[in-house]
């Protein structure tokens, strides 16, 4: 790459935002050029921005703080100076919808974190080591929006991430039906345990919008061009319950599946195994060497010591084992605000990058 491309982050003072900020502090294809947020950030430098809301664990990078933060509404000033854009904005999902085709109309492709996408036809939703072959929906998503270089590439919901996978490289025995639950952490919902105490020692059994989320972005992931659309596939048929629990980060599944062909064991953990996707064949910066790692251990993966597996980017198993009412079950781990939500996003934005769908002004 000639040089480093520019990059946009709206919505950057967020949790999601600031982990934006530390991901993309050091890396070696793109810069922060810009950071967009709300009016009352707007014209702040952006370590004043995050003063009181600074939530990871380093300090803010010393050129990143610099930066002054932008109206995240005043679209063509904030374009003027990026390659792309980063969107993680806390919004209404029609005010988020119409805020993304903005920066899109306006020529500058949008890698987001919000859901108001997801199931818009021609908008790709990557898991980018499953389904890479759908960014070839984004010319014909240009030609709608009338635009030459501006898209919207979106990333899946982070109660996915721990689950999709392991299942993906079990596509070819046909599974037909899945149950699963998730044991969510409170930075999904963008919280630490300082400013949601109500957290500490409690279980929630709902998380809004989760379950439904859950049971069908798999689909769309695994479905197929036809025509301008992406159609969902019909199965598997997937039944979630979301549960949110005390732990900071990390999203635990535990998952029950059934197959029209039961494999054996040995061949699923040959699968799991052996899998690369396209990031890994690309070398991507953010992805992980390994994708999936199973544990024999009877008590791992666990949430404390598993979830930063390959700086957060890789998928840990677990507990893999006959079950009565349907073929098989296990657990996953994925960490939610790595692989779950920026890192996913960034990785999303360097296979774009690396296939050509984003360049340089």
């Amino acid at each position: 790459m000639e040089r480093k491309l520019r990059v946009g982050i709206v919505g950057g003072t967020g949790m999601v935002g600031q982990r934006f900020v530390t991901l993309l502090a050091e890396h070696p294809w793109f810069e922060v050029a810009a950071i967009a947020a709300s009016e009352r950030s707007a014209g702040k430098t952006y370590l004043e921005a995050v003063a009181d809301r600074w939530s990871m664990a380093g300090p803010v990078p010393e050129a990143i703080g610099k930066i002054r933060v932008q109206n995240a509404a005043a679209v063509e000033a904030v374009c003027e100076g990026v390659d792309f854009v980063f969107c993680a904005v806390d919004m209404s999902k029609d005010e988020t919808r119409a805020l993304e085709e903005r920066y899109a109309r306006a020529e500058t492709p949008v890698v987001s974190n919000n859901s108001a996408h997801r199931f818009t036809p021609d908008v790709p939703m990557l898991v980018p080591e499953i389904n890479p072959e759908h960014l070839a929906i984004i010319p014909l998503q240009r030609a709608r929006l009338g635009v030459k270089r501006g898209f919207i590439a979106v990333k899946p919901n982070c109660s996915i991430q721990s689950y999709v996978p392991p299942l993906h490289m079990l596509r070819e025995f046909g599974p037909t039906r899945v149950n699963v639950c998730t044991y969510q952490a409170i930075s999904g919902a963008g919280k630490t345990f300082k400013d949601w105490p109500e957290m500490i020692d409690n279980v929630i059994p709902f998380i809004k919008g989760e379950e439904e989320k859950s049971e069908q972005e798999p689909l769309k992931i695994w479905g197929r061009i036809e025509g301008n659309a992406i159609v969902n596939t019909a199965e598997p048929v997937i039944s979630a319950q979301c549960i949110r629990v005390p732990v900071a980060d990390g999203h635990l599944a535990a998952v029950s599946v059934a197959f029209a062909r039961k494999p054996g064991r040995s061949e699923i953990l040959e699968r799991w195994a052996a899998f690369k996707g396209r990031p890994q064949e690309l070398k991507l910066p953010s992805a992980p060497e390994q994708f999936i790692k199973y544990f024999e251990e009877e008590n791992r993966p666990q949430t404390k010591l598993d979830r930063d597996f390959d700086k957060g980017m890789g998928i840990t198993v677990g507990r893999l084992r006959e079950d009565p009412l349907f073929d098989y079950k296990f657990v996953a781990l994925s960490h939610n605000t790595l692989r779950g939500a920026a890192g996913g996003g960034v990785l999303t934005a360097e296979l774009l990058a690396a296939e050509g769908y984003i360049a340089a002004k």
